[in-house]
């Protein structure tokens, strides 16, 4: 992981831009996990990435790239900030950003807002995450009601991250977790379904 982050930092550096390593990616090498997801942000624009990285584009409206770098699947987003959620899935809005501290808003937990940037320090803005990662807590970001109504595929991560990282959270959180199990009835089946495969992997 180390030679593609390397990589890509350079290249980004190359063309005046930053790229961190975020969510799974920077949680699992903090915890010296076997890495399986490689999840960046970056302060480029989609059409200014795929100028200089040979991306598959299907999603770059929503400001993801996805591509390859030493034969492993990447992922890259532009730092973003979100807008109303309008299906329980998507927001109605997405507004490309260049702060790090307005992105971390939208993410689930604060052990999934940890930053990694060039030299391998980690930003943690919600100033919550390390201490969350130490402590194996799992925190929503904001209010854990909100971001279970924006998505309640949410409510099945987190049940998956507890089991998985042999983690703890509130009983608040347990009990709006079970007490929305409800909202899941709204989405895709193929994406509940997508989310308990997780569960093995």
């Amino acid at each position: 992981m180390v030679e593609i982050f390397d990589y890509l930092v350079q290249l980004f550096y190359e063309h005046g831009f930053n790229i961190y390593m975020v969510g799974g990616l920077s949680r699992d090498y903090l915890l010296n996990l076997t890495l399986k997801d490689y999840d960046f942000v970056s302060d480029a624009l989609p059409s200014e990435i795929t100028k200089f990285l040979d991306c598959d584009d299907c999603f770059i409206k929503y400001g993801v790239i996805k591509t390859k770098v030493l034969n492993k699947k990447i992922e890259i987003v532009t730092l973003r900030k979100e807008s109303d959620y309008i299906d329980h899935r998507h927001p109605s809005k997405i507004e490309f950003i260049k702060d790090i501290n307005i992105d971390y808003l939208r993410r689930d937990f604060t052990i999934n807002a940890l930053y990694i940037d060039k030299n391998y320090n980690v930003i943690d803005p919600s100033k919550l995450g390390i201490v969350d990662l130490k402590n194996r807590f799992l925190r929503f970001i904001g209010d854990p009601l909100t971001r279970i109504k924006e998505d309640p595929l949410r409510i099945l991560r987190a049940y998956r991250f507890i089991k998985k990282y042999n983690l703890t959270t509130s009983n608040e959180t347990l009990k709006l977790l079970k007490e929305n199990e409800y909202l899941l009835n709204e989405l895709n089946k193929e994406k509940i379904k997508e989310e308990i495969r997780k569960e093995s992997l």
